[in-house]
Protein backbone atom coordinates (compact mmCIF):
# COMPACT_ATOMS: atom_id res chain seq x y z
CA UNK A 1 0.00 0.00 0.00
CA UNK A 2 2.77 2.44 0.94
CA UNK A 3 4.62 1.79 -2.35
CA UNK A 4 1.64 3.14 -4.28
CA UNK A 5 1.49 6.98 -3.98
CA UNK A 6 -2.21 7.10 -4.95
CA UNK A 7 -3.21 4.65 -2.23
CA UNK A 8 -1.01 6.49 0.25
CA UNK A 9 -2.83 9.75 -0.64
CA UNK A 10 -6.23 8.11 -0.11
CA UNK A 11 -5.02 6.65 3.19
CA UNK A 12 -4.02 10.13 4.37
CA UNK A 13 -7.40 11.64 3.34
CA UNK A 14 -9.16 8.68 5.01
CA UNK A 15 -7.43 9.54 8.29
CA UNK A 16 -8.01 13.27 7.89
CA UNK A 17 -11.75 12.63 7.28
CA UNK A 18 -11.99 10.82 10.62
CA UNK A 19 -10.06 13.58 12.38
CA UNK A 20 -12.35 16.25 10.87
CA UNK A 21 -15.41 14.33 12.16
CA UNK A 22 -13.96 13.88 15.62
CA UNK A 23 -12.87 17.53 15.98
CA UNK A 24 -15.93 19.14 14.32
CA UNK A 25 -18.00 21.53 16.45
CA UNK A 26 -21.21 21.01 14.45
CA UNK A 27 -23.08 18.06 12.97
CA UNK A 28 -22.59 19.49 9.49
CA UNK A 29 -18.80 19.50 10.00
CA UNK A 30 -18.98 15.91 11.27
CA UNK A 31 -20.99 14.93 8.17
CA UNK A 32 -18.31 16.49 5.89
CA UNK A 33 -15.62 14.48 7.69
CA UNK A 34 -17.61 11.26 7.30
CA UNK A 35 -18.07 11.93 3.58
CA UNK A 36 -14.33 12.55 3.04
CA UNK A 37 -13.63 9.34 4.95
CA UNK A 38 -16.12 7.37 2.81
CA UNK A 39 -14.89 8.69 -0.54
CA UNK A 40 -11.28 7.95 0.45
CA UNK A 41 -11.97 4.36 1.46
CA UNK A 42 -13.77 3.36 -1.77
CA UNK A 43 -10.59 3.54 -3.99
CA UNK A 44 -8.61 1.66 -1.32
CA UNK A 45 -11.17 -1.18 -1.40
CA UNK A 46 -10.83 -1.91 -5.12
CA UNK A 47 -7.99 -4.35 -5.79
CA UNK A 48 -7.33 -5.66 -9.33
CA UNK A 49 -6.73 -9.32 -8.37
CA UNK A 50 -9.88 -9.65 -6.27
CA UNK A 51 -13.13 -10.19 -8.16
CA UNK A 52 -15.30 -9.57 -5.10
CA UNK A 53 -13.80 -6.14 -4.31
CA UNK A 54 -16.00 -4.25 -6.83
CA UNK A 55 -19.14 -5.78 -5.34
CA UNK A 56 -17.93 -5.04 -1.81
CA UNK A 57 -17.08 -1.41 -2.63
CA UNK A 58 -20.50 -0.89 -4.26
CA UNK A 59 -22.30 -2.39 -1.23
CA UNK A 60 -20.23 -0.24 1.10
CA UNK A 61 -20.82 2.93 -0.93
CA UNK A 62 -24.61 2.49 -1.15
CA UNK A 63 -24.99 1.70 2.56
CA UNK A 64 -22.76 4.55 3.70
CA UNK A 65 -24.39 6.99 1.26
CA UNK A 66 -27.81 6.07 2.68
CA UNK A 67 -26.52 6.62 6.22
CA UNK A 68 -24.89 9.96 5.29
CA UNK A 69 -28.02 11.21 3.51
CA UNK A 70 -30.20 10.26 6.51
CA UNK A 71 -27.75 11.95 8.88
CA UNK A 72 -27.76 15.16 6.84
CA UNK A 73 -31.56 15.10 6.57
CA UNK A 74 -31.90 14.62 10.35
CA UNK A 75 -29.42 17.42 11.11
CA UNK A 76 -31.28 19.85 8.81
CA UNK A 77 -34.61 18.78 10.33
CA UNK A 78 -33.37 19.34 13.88
CA UNK A 79 -32.02 22.80 12.96
CA UNK A 80 -35.43 23.65 11.43
CA UNK A 81 -37.17 22.56 14.62
CA UNK A 82 -34.78 24.72 16.65
CA UNK A 83 -35.46 27.74 14.39
CA UNK A 84 -39.23 27.25 14.09
CA UNK A 85 -40.40 25.29 17.12
CA UNK A 86 -44.10 25.73 16.41
CA UNK A 87 -44.00 24.67 12.74
CA UNK A 88 -42.99 21.03 13.18
CA UNK A 89 -44.22 18.72 15.90
CA UNK A 90 -41.47 16.08 16.11
CA UNK A 91 -40.17 14.69 19.36
CA UNK A 92 -36.55 15.53 20.14
CA UNK A 93 -35.82 11.98 21.31
CA UNK A 94 -36.99 10.68 17.90
CA UNK A 95 -34.36 12.85 16.15
CA UNK A 96 -31.68 11.64 18.56
CA UNK A 97 -32.67 8.04 17.81
CA UNK A 98 -32.52 8.76 14.07
CA UNK A 99 -29.02 10.26 14.33
CA UNK A 100 -27.88 7.32 16.48
CA UNK A 101 -29.34 4.86 13.93
CA UNK A 102 -27.36 6.43 11.07
CA UNK A 103 -24.14 6.22 13.11
CA UNK A 104 -24.87 2.60 14.05
CA UNK A 105 -25.48 1.84 10.36
CA UNK A 106 -22.14 3.45 9.49
CA UNK A 107 -20.19 1.20 11.86
CA UNK A 108 -22.23 -1.96 11.21
CA UNK A 109 -23.84 -2.57 14.59
CA UNK A 110 -26.88 -4.87 14.73
CA UNK A 111 -29.66 -4.61 13.58
CA UNK A 112 -27.97 -2.43 10.91
CA UNK A 113 -25.24 -5.00 10.27
CA UNK A 114 -26.63 -6.51 7.03
CA UNK A 115 -23.84 -5.08 4.83
CA UNK A 116 -20.85 -5.75 7.06
CA UNK A 117 -20.05 -9.50 6.55
CA UNK A 118 -20.67 -9.24 2.79
CA UNK A 119 -18.35 -6.27 2.42
CA UNK A 120 -15.66 -7.94 4.56
CA UNK A 121 -15.72 -11.02 2.31
CA UNK A 122 -14.60 -8.96 -0.69
CA UNK A 123 -11.71 -7.12 0.99
CA UNK A 124 -8.01 -7.81 1.41
CA UNK A 125 -6.70 -8.28 4.96
CA UNK A 126 -5.33 -4.73 5.23
CA UNK A 127 -8.63 -3.21 4.07
CA UNK A 128 -10.48 -5.50 6.49
CA UNK A 129 -8.28 -4.16 9.29
CA UNK A 130 -9.15 -0.55 8.35
CA UNK A 131 -12.87 -1.39 8.17
CA UNK A 132 -12.88 -3.18 11.54
CA UNK A 133 -10.84 -0.58 13.44
CA UNK A 134 -10.26 2.89 11.96
CA UNK A 135 -13.68 3.19 10.29
CA UNK A 136 -15.41 2.79 13.66
CA UNK A 137 -13.63 5.69 15.40
CA UNK A 138 -15.66 8.60 13.95
CA UNK A 139 -19.15 7.01 14.35
CA UNK A 140 -18.33 5.86 17.91
CA UNK A 141 -17.04 9.30 18.89
CA UNK A 142 -20.13 11.02 17.41
CA UNK A 143 -22.35 8.43 19.10
CA UNK A 144 -20.81 9.25 22.47
CA UNK A 145 -21.98 12.90 22.15
CA UNK A 146 -25.71 12.18 22.36
CA UNK A 147 -26.01 8.72 23.84
CA UNK A 148 -28.59 8.11 26.55
CA UNK A 149 -29.50 4.91 28.36
CA UNK A 150 -32.87 3.85 26.92
CA UNK A 151 -34.67 0.81 25.52
CA UNK A 152 -33.43 1.42 21.95
CA UNK A 153 -29.80 1.36 23.08
CA UNK A 154 -30.28 -1.78 25.20
CA UNK A 155 -31.87 -3.56 22.22
CA UNK A 156 -28.94 -2.52 19.96
CA UNK A 157 -26.35 -3.75 22.49
CA UNK A 158 -28.08 -7.11 23.06
CA UNK A 159 -28.75 -7.65 19.32
CA UNK A 160 -25.14 -6.82 18.40
CA UNK A 161 -23.76 -9.29 20.92
CA UNK A 162 -26.35 -11.92 19.94
CA UNK A 163 -25.97 -11.66 16.14
CA UNK A 164 -22.19 -11.38 16.42
CA UNK A 165 -22.16 -14.66 18.39
CA UNK A 166 -24.72 -16.72 16.48
CA UNK A 167 -23.76 -15.44 13.01
CA UNK A 168 -20.21 -16.72 13.23
CA UNK A 169 -21.15 -20.28 14.21
CA UNK A 170 -21.64 -21.74 10.72
CA UNK A 171 -19.01 -19.69 8.83
CA UNK A 172 -16.05 -21.19 7.01
CA UNK A 173 -14.52 -17.90 5.89
CA UNK A 174 -12.11 -16.34 8.39
CA UNK A 175 -13.06 -12.84 7.17
CA UNK A 176 -16.72 -13.48 7.98
CA UNK A 177 -15.80 -14.96 11.36
CA UNK A 178 -13.85 -11.79 12.17
CA UNK A 179 -16.72 -9.65 10.83
CA UNK A 180 -19.24 -11.29 13.18
CA UNK A 181 -16.70 -11.07 15.99
CA UNK A 182 -16.43 -7.34 15.26
CA UNK A 183 -20.23 -6.99 15.50
CA UNK A 184 -20.06 -8.79 18.86
CA UNK A 185 -17.33 -6.41 20.07
CA UNK A 186 -19.43 -3.44 18.91
CA UNK A 187 -22.10 -4.44 21.43
CA UNK A 188 -19.47 -4.26 24.17
CA UNK A 189 -18.07 -1.00 22.76
CA UNK A 190 -21.49 0.71 22.71
CA UNK A 191 -22.12 -0.34 26.31
CA UNK A 192 -18.65 1.02 27.18
CA UNK A 193 -19.54 4.33 25.44
CA UNK A 194 -22.61 4.47 27.67
CA UNK A 195 -20.53 3.95 30.81
CA UNK A 196 -17.74 6.44 30.15
CA UNK A 197 -15.20 7.73 27.65
CA UNK A 198 -12.10 6.23 29.28
CA UNK A 199 -13.67 2.78 29.30
CA UNK A 200 -14.54 2.64 25.60
CA UNK A 201 -11.19 4.19 24.62
CA UNK A 202 -9.36 1.45 26.51
CA UNK A 203 -11.61 -1.30 25.08
CA UNK A 204 -11.15 0.04 21.55
CA UNK A 205 -7.34 0.19 21.89
CA UNK A 206 -7.19 -3.39 23.19
CA UNK A 207 -9.55 -4.60 20.42
CA UNK A 208 -7.48 -2.78 17.77
CA UNK A 209 -4.23 -4.26 19.04
CA UNK A 210 -5.59 -7.83 19.06
CA UNK A 211 -7.20 -7.42 15.62
CA UNK A 212 -3.92 -6.04 14.19
CA UNK A 213 -2.01 -9.02 15.62
CA UNK A 214 -4.44 -11.57 14.17
CA UNK A 215 -4.63 -9.93 10.75
CA UNK A 216 -0.84 -9.60 10.57
CA UNK A 217 -0.54 -13.35 11.13
CA UNK A 218 -3.39 -14.24 8.76
CA UNK A 219 -1.83 -12.15 6.01
CA UNK A 220 1.61 -13.61 6.63
CA UNK A 221 0.30 -17.17 6.42
CA UNK A 222 -2.05 -16.27 3.50
CA UNK A 223 -5.06 -17.73 5.34
CA UNK A 224 -8.63 -16.93 4.23
CA UNK A 225 -10.70 -20.01 5.13
CA UNK A 226 -10.96 -22.34 8.10
CA UNK A 227 -9.70 -25.42 6.24
CA UNK A 228 -6.45 -23.59 5.38
CA UNK A 229 -5.59 -23.53 9.09
CA UNK A 230 -4.73 -27.22 8.79
CA UNK A 231 -1.89 -26.28 6.43
CA UNK A 232 -0.05 -24.70 9.37
CA UNK A 233 1.61 -28.05 10.19
CA UNK A 234 4.85 -26.98 8.55
CA UNK A 235 5.29 -23.99 10.85
CA UNK A 236 6.83 -23.93 14.30
CA UNK A 237 4.54 -25.22 17.10
CA UNK A 238 5.40 -22.08 19.10
CA UNK A 239 4.15 -19.82 16.29
CA UNK A 240 1.04 -21.95 15.96
CA UNK A 241 0.41 -21.72 19.70
CA UNK A 242 0.93 -17.92 19.67
CA UNK A 243 -1.44 -17.57 16.70
CA UNK A 244 -4.34 -19.36 18.39
CA UNK A 245 -3.84 -17.85 21.83
CA UNK A 246 -4.32 -14.46 20.14
CA UNK A 247 -7.65 -15.74 18.78
CA UNK A 248 -8.67 -16.83 22.28
CA UNK A 249 -7.54 -13.47 23.65
CA UNK A 250 -9.78 -11.67 21.12
CA UNK A 251 -12.66 -13.87 22.31
CA UNK A 252 -12.04 -12.70 25.87
CA UNK A 253 -10.83 -15.89 27.51
CA UNK A 254 -9.06 -15.36 30.83
CA UNK A 255 -6.14 -15.14 31.62
CA UNK A 256 -5.35 -13.45 28.28
CA UNK A 257 -5.28 -9.70 27.73
CA UNK A 258 -8.59 -9.58 25.82
CA UNK A 259 -10.38 -10.45 29.06
CA UNK A 260 -9.22 -7.26 30.83
CA UNK A 261 -11.53 -4.71 29.07
CA UNK A 262 -14.47 -7.13 29.27
CA UNK A 263 -13.82 -7.58 32.98
CA UNK A 264 -13.87 -3.80 33.51
CA UNK A 265 -17.11 -3.40 31.53
CA UNK A 266 -18.77 -6.25 33.48
CA UNK A 267 -17.79 -4.58 36.76
CA UNK A 268 -18.98 -1.12 35.61
CA UNK A 269 -22.31 -2.45 34.30
CA UNK A 270 -22.96 -4.36 37.53
CA UNK A 271 -22.26 -1.14 39.46
CA UNK A 272 -24.66 0.72 37.12
CA UNK A 273 -27.32 -1.93 37.95
CA UNK A 274 -27.56 -3.25 34.35
CA UNK A 275 -27.53 -6.85 35.54
CA UNK A 276 -29.87 -8.38 32.92
CA UNK A 277 -28.08 -6.76 29.95
CA UNK A 278 -24.60 -7.79 31.07
CA UNK A 279 -25.79 -11.35 31.82
CA UNK A 280 -27.08 -11.68 28.25
CA UNK A 281 -23.86 -10.18 26.88
CA UNK A 282 -21.65 -12.61 28.80
CA UNK A 283 -23.74 -15.65 27.78
CA UNK A 284 -23.67 -14.65 24.11
CA UNK A 285 -19.95 -13.87 24.15
CA UNK A 286 -19.32 -17.43 25.38
CA UNK A 287 -20.71 -18.60 22.01
CA UNK A 288 -18.11 -16.43 20.24
CA UNK A 289 -15.47 -18.00 22.42
CA UNK A 290 -16.86 -21.42 21.45
CA UNK A 291 -16.17 -20.98 17.73
CA UNK A 292 -12.70 -19.62 18.47
CA UNK A 293 -12.06 -22.63 20.70
CA UNK A 294 -13.37 -24.91 17.94
CA UNK A 295 -10.81 -23.44 15.51
CA UNK A 296 -7.98 -23.67 18.04
CA UNK A 297 -8.85 -27.15 19.30
CA UNK A 298 -8.98 -28.50 15.75
CA UNK A 299 -5.61 -27.02 14.91
CA UNK A 300 -3.94 -28.03 18.19
CA UNK A 301 -5.28 -31.54 18.68
CA UNK A 302 -6.43 -33.00 15.38
CA UNK A 303 -3.65 -32.04 12.95
CA UNK A 304 -0.50 -33.34 14.51
CA UNK A 305 1.11 -34.79 11.38
CA UNK A 306 3.68 -32.76 9.44
CA UNK A 307 3.70 -32.57 5.64
CA UNK A 308 6.95 -32.22 3.71
CA UNK A 309 5.57 -30.51 0.62
CA UNK A 310 3.90 -27.51 2.24
CA UNK A 311 6.95 -25.44 3.17
CA UNK A 312 6.54 -22.41 0.85
CA UNK A 313 4.81 -20.05 3.27
CA UNK A 314 7.22 -17.09 2.98
CA UNK A 315 7.44 -16.76 6.74
CA UNK A 316 10.84 -15.25 7.39
CA UNK A 317 12.58 -14.80 10.73
CA UNK A 318 11.70 -11.09 11.13
CA UNK A 319 7.99 -11.76 10.60
CA UNK A 320 8.21 -14.73 12.95
CA UNK A 321 9.81 -12.65 15.70
CA UNK A 322 7.31 -9.83 15.21
CA UNK A 323 4.32 -12.18 15.29
CA UNK A 324 5.65 -13.95 18.39
CA UNK A 325 6.29 -10.71 20.26
CA UNK A 326 2.80 -9.35 19.45
CA UNK A 327 1.19 -12.63 20.47
CA UNK A 328 3.22 -12.71 23.67
CA UNK A 329 1.82 -9.29 24.63
CA UNK A 330 -1.76 -10.48 24.02
CA UNK A 331 -1.12 -13.74 25.92
CA UNK A 332 0.66 -12.35 28.98
CA UNK A 333 -0.73 -8.80 28.97
CA UNK A 334 -3.25 -9.37 31.77
CA UNK A 335 -0.60 -10.91 34.03
CA UNK A 336 1.75 -7.96 33.44
CA UNK A 337 -1.08 -5.46 34.06
CA UNK A 338 -1.92 -7.16 37.37
CA UNK A 339 1.75 -7.20 38.42
CA UNK A 340 2.19 -3.52 37.51
CA UNK A 341 -0.98 -2.60 39.40
CA UNK A 342 0.21 -4.36 42.57
CA UNK A 343 3.76 -2.96 42.28
CA UNK A 344 2.61 0.66 41.71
Amino acid sequence: MFNNPTKFLFLMTLMSGTLISVSANSWFGAWIGLEINLLSFIPLMITPNNLLSSEASLKYFLTQALASATLLFTVILSSLITSFPSSLIINDSFLTMLINSTLLLKMGAAPFHFWFPGVMEGLSWMNSLILMTWQKIAPLMLLSYNLQANLFLSVVIVLSVMIGSLGGLNQTSLRKILAYSSINHLGWLISAVLLGENLWNMYFMMYTFLTCTIIFMLQTFKLFHVNQIFSLNSTSPVVKFAFFTTFLSLGGLPPFMGFLPKWMIIQSMVEANLIFTISLMVIMTLITLFYYLRLSFGAFMLTYSETLWNLNLNFNTLNQLMALSLSMVSTLGLVFCSLLYHIL
